[in-house]
């Protein structure tokens, strides 16, 4: 993926050869892919998801971030 901002998207890291590109983390990705679905439902509330994100992943993902993130998922 490309990087498009200064801004590095949950789930993506730093490509370590090319500063321009971004690798996917996995682990991240799926924990998004578990809980995304649990929100859009009404089974979890975005901060008990957020929680849960940092939880499993160990990288922070504000309430909001996740509404965001969200959001773009169909």
């Amino acid at each position: 993926m490309r990087r498009s901002s200064s801004t590095i998207p949950f789930g993506y890291k730093l490509n370590s050869e090319d500063k321009s590109l971004l690798d996917p983390v996995p682990e991240q990705l799926e924990a998004l892919e578990k809980i995304v679905p649990m929100i859009k439902d009404h089974t979890l509330s975005l901060r008990e998801g957020s929680l849960y994100i940092e939880h499993a992943t160990g990288r922070s993902l504000s309430h909001e971030g996740l509404k965001k993130i969200a959001a773009k998922y169909e």
